[in-house]
């Protein structure tokens, strides 16, 4: 049975247009998820980040000498200094999917859109009470239209889930603690570690979002691939690429999980792969499934216990602890297996017994 709120968003492909021959292929019916909550897909390990960042005690602290010290308008001035607003005039295509996915996602208002000159396949949502999009020129040149949009809808991602106004600050802290300024301090820097901590979490959210907006999720894994590489479609292969992914969660030695764990410090992002892996476990869940078939919390329903909600997020915690433990001591075994394997047969070699 077919949801009342059920619309069709399906995109015509623009004739003639290069980037739109692979997406052509994927048009579909998108489903607007009316109403959709942020919870509906934020991943627990991001709320319980962004509680822990919450109980530091100097954080609100820092964060309000920041918001003094900038204030609104500068930020924004800052960020959108050297860039194109975007409507129906200045980049109309990008213009039309962009409203294509606040729709989709049922968006409570237009956030305004910019693009930058910059070759870095990237793109950001800024600002503090008046959020925005950033989209970098590298990623119009290199994604397809759908790929744009899960670009997009990633970012909307992070602006419905409230993550703008400590993603702002944490840009700042960095920027700042690159030039020495004062007000980064060891307080500050301490503020600093544990907003990169959840960063890297809230990624994992607007995966999710960036997912329902285009409800494709091989478009999803294709714009990975893409901004991990930077190559062109005839020269990779995304079934590769998920293979890789596999390989590199499943990877047991011992070695491997600790430099896992400390390529991640100080880095804003989860690596790609990890990011692709993270969304093919929440899709085999089957809450994407769910989310499209209308089963999805709604802005209007209450706000689930504090209790329930840290309790979520504790149980993603311990699990991502156990999976680690579980591989150091799996890695553990197999290095003592491979150790006495090598002098049994050393022994066997020299006549010498164990």
């Amino acid at each position: 049975m077919v949801p009342d709120d059920f619309e069709s968003t399906e995109r015509p492909n623009p004739e003639g247009d290069p980037q739109s021959s692979e997406s052509s292929q994927e048009a579909r019916t998108r489903r607007v998820l009316t109403g959709i909550s942020s919870r509906s897909w934020e991943h627990p390990a991001d709320r319980a980040a962004l509680h822990a960042l919450r109980t530091i005690p100097i954080f609100d602290e820092v964060l309000k000498k920041l918001f003094g010290f900038f204030g609104e308008k500068p930020i924004r001035l800052a960020f959108q200094a050297n860039s194109v607003q975007v409507s129906h005039r200045q980049f109309g295509r990008v213009h039309g999917l962009y409203q294509e996915v606040l729709r989709t996602l049922d968006a409570p208002e237009a956030y305004p859109l910019f693009i930058s000159q910059t070759p870095m396949v990237n793109a950001g949502a800024y600002g503090m009470e008046r959020p925005f999009v950033l989209l970098n020129s590298g990623a119009v040149s290199l994604l397809d239209d759908d790929e744009l949009q899960y670009v997009l809808a990633h970012e909307v991602g992070h602006i419905l889930s409230g993550h703008v106004l400590y993603r702002t600050m944490l840009i700042i802290l960095i920027q700042l603690a690159e030039r020495g300024f004062p007000i980064v301090g060891l307080a500050a820097r301490g503020v600093l570690v544990a907003l990169l901590e959840w960063y890297r979490k809230s990624e994992l959210s607007a995966d999710r979002a960036g997912l329902l907006g285009v409800q494709e999720p091989r478009v999803v894994y294709r714009a990975m691939l893409k901004m991990a590489g930077g190559g062109r479609p005839d020269e990779m292969n995304v079934s590769a690429f998920l293979e890789q992914a596999e390989a590199y969660r499943d990877s047991e030695d011992m070695a491997d999980s600790v430099f896992k764990v400390l390529n991640l410090l100080g880095a804003t992002h989860p690596f790609y792969v990890l990011r692709v892996s993270e969304l093919r476990e929440w899709i085999e869940s089957g809450q994407y499934d769910r989310i499209l078939a209308g089963e999805y919390r709604r802005r209007d329903e209450p706000e689930p216990s504090y209790a329930e909600d840290l309790g979520d997020a504790a149980s993603s915690y311990q699990r991502e602890a156990r999976e680690f433990v579980d591989d150091l001591a799996s890695a553990a075994r197999k290095m003592r297996d491979s150790l006495l394997e090598n002098l049994r047969s050393g022994g066997s070699r020299t006549g010498g017994n164990w």
